[in-house]
């Protein structure tokens, strides 16, 4: 194997080729090799200091590594148990962070609840000795009223804490109920002059202060609202009363008197001021000259007349221009007033309304009367007319400012409410809404909006008003037509198969009642109304509708489910029946 590999040498196979002898080639070959082993000999003896300074390097580096060896494997070691360490650390960071965060939640919730809970000695000094005006005492009736909420909270969740300062929270309460109904009884005093709200200072800080009572003293806080009505209402009453008075010592001498119109009939009244005194000069009764300026924007909202200063200048004005000042002022503070209550006492709608009438509806009734007496002796019309139209502007004015004005309609519906049926309250609406009606159609068009709104008003409670009067007698069977007819258009005609007893009540009960019941009927109606004509429509109409009705019943009774039912041929000819309901229709 080994001569067919060295015969396959690159070589050998040369020297095959040139025909050398291989005896002769090896032992060339083999100084060759000798004299290249004894270079190399040589070469190693000359370098031979170089290779034992590499041995040394080898040897010493080999030392060095062995240490740095040592030096990593001891790094390693401590690397491990540094690792270990970490780990450790990382679950005690992890515990403590998870503690930490328990021990904040629970500072928060705990600290929340101590600032609930916890009365501080300031609350209870300021509380105890402030005075109600200062903004202190109401940040702190503010902080009370929190922590008195939160007690409530707390103790409905059974919170043994309560207990230690439910007793402190009471007595401040009581004591805070005591001076703020104290406080509105001194502050009630006085009011400013008519250009100022004339409120006492102790409604100034708002209407946190009853809303604290009545949250917490309610006994106080209804004795605190009856005493502002009782006093504001003699404050107003005083008040206008005398400035009333002083200003129609302004007034002109020259008004008119009965002389000066044809067919005014002789009348003993007397104003209760004694406000026409016997004039002399009487040009300008039929004269309206600058008086219409009264009504402009300038004047109609400028400032009030002050009777003594205008007395002291010996100024006088016609009854229109006092009527302005006197309204206006009357304007002015009824809306401040009407605001502030509902602000104050937290009222709205009907509630604030009965409210603001509590505390004006004396000194309204002294502007109803005392305009009333003037009236009744009163022959100058151009007063009376811009009068009126000074009322109009003035509402129109209101209405700017959001406050409710007289409304006649609406009026009528609070009172209408106070009746406890339906029935009854429909008659109250159509009887007024009827007069209304024949007072507008005397004095206006017939196409009026005025007119066209009180017709359709007394068209729409007029039929609700048939209703509710077919009901009774006739509900039982109206029901069932509307209902009947609703599954008719839903093509439910089937689930009528079920009323069979139900429609042979309805046909015999009508036949057996309907005269007596259109009797009743007919009578109810003309006692009801005092309007002989509009109680007759109303009958007419009730008859009208009760005949629609019945037909309506026959249609229903004419349908597959109930077309073969006996009680059909029990039921009255319609035509019959129009016939007798015809005897019925009152007649002028």
């Amino acid at each position: 194997v080994h001569i067919q590999a060295n015969l396959e040498d690159a070589l050998v196979q040369e020297a095959l080729k040139t025909g050398v002898d291989l005896r002769q080639y090896s032992k060339q070959v083999e100084l060759e090799l000798q004299e290249v082993e004894r270079a190399s000999i040589r070469d190693y003896i000359k370098e031979s200091e170089n290779i034992a300074s590499l041995h040394n390097q080898i040897t010493a580096c080999d030392a060095i590594l062995e240490r740095m060896e040592q030096m990593l494997s001891a790094f390693q070691c401590d690397l491990s148990s540094i690792s270990s360490e970490i780990r450790t650390l990382q679950e005690q960071s992890v515990a403590m962070n998870l503690r930490l965060k328990n021990r904040r939640a629970v500072r928060r919730q705990l600290g929340q609840l101590l600032d609930e809970l916890v009365v501080p000695a300031a609350m209870i000094s300021t509380i105890l000795e402030a005075p109600v005006t200062e903004p202190e005492f109401l940040e702190q009736l503010q902080e009370l009223n929190g922590k008195i909420n939160s007690v409530k909270e707390q103790a409905f969740r059974e919170t043994v804490a309560c207990a230690d300062v439910q007793h402190v929270l009471e007595k401040l309460k009581i004591k805070t109920g005591g001076v703020l109904g104290g406080g509105a009884g001194e502050g009630n005093g006085g009011t400013e002059s008519w250009g100022g709200r004339g409120y006492p200072d102790i409604f100034s800080p708002g209407r946190f202060f009853y809303q604290f009572l009545l949250g917490n003293e309610r006994v106080v806080a209804q004795e605190l609202r009856e005493q502002y009505v009782d006093t504001m209402s003699k404050i107003y009453l005083s008040y206008f009363k005398s400035y009333t008075s002083r200003l129609m010592k302004i007034q002109y001498e020259e008004v008119a008197e009965k002389d000066d119109l044809m067919g005014v009939e002789d009348t003993a009244k007397k104003d209760i001021l004694e406000l026409c005194p016997s004039l002399k000069n009487r040009n300008t009764v039929f004269t309206l000259g600058n008086r219409g300026s009264v009504i402009g924007a300038a004047e109609l909202e400028g400032p009030i007349i002050v009777p003594h200063a205008a007395q002291k200048s010996d100024v006088r004005y016609p009854f229109e221009s006092l009527f302005r000042s006197q309204h206006y002022a009357l304007l002015d503070n009824s809306c401040r007033e009407y605001l502030f209550l509902c602000d104050f006492f937290m009222v709205t709608g009907p509630s604030a309304q009965d409210l603001f009438n509590a505390v004006m509806g004396k000194t309204l009734a002294m502007f109803l009367k005392h305009m009333e007496a003037y009236v009744c002796d009163c022959y100058d019309s151009i007063a009376v007319f811009l009068c009126i139209h000074i009322v109009l502007r003035f509402k129109a004015i209101m209405a700017k400012r959001n406050i409710p004005a007289v409304e006649v309609e609406n009026f009528v519906l609070r009172v209408a409410a106070e009746f406890s049926s339906r029935k009854e309250q429909l008659i109250f609406l159509i009887n007024n809404y009827d007069m209304m009606l024949g007072v507008l159609m005397e004095r206006a068009v017939e196409e009026s909006k005025e007119v066209e709104g009180f017709q359709q008003l007394l068209s729409a409670r007029t039929q609700e008003f048939i209703e509710e009067i077919l009901s009774p007698p006739f509900g039982g069977m109206i029901a069932f037509v509307k209902e009947a007819e609703a599954l008719l258009e839903k093509g439910q005609l089937e689930r009528l198969r079920g009323e069979e007893a139900r429609v042979t009540q309805l046909a015999r009960g009508f036949s057996s009642t309907w005269k007596a019941s259109v009797e009743s009927l007919s009578q109810d109606v003309m006692r009801s109304f005092s309007n002989f004509k509009n109680g007759t429509g109303i009958i007419q109409g009730a008859l009208t509708q009760l005949i629609q009705y019945y037909h309506r019943f026959h249609k229903v009774l004419a349908q597959p489910p109930l077309r073969s039912l006996p009680a059909r041929a029990e039921l009255i000819n319609i035509h019959h029946l129009m016939v007798e309901l015809k005897k019925h229709k009152p007649n002028f």
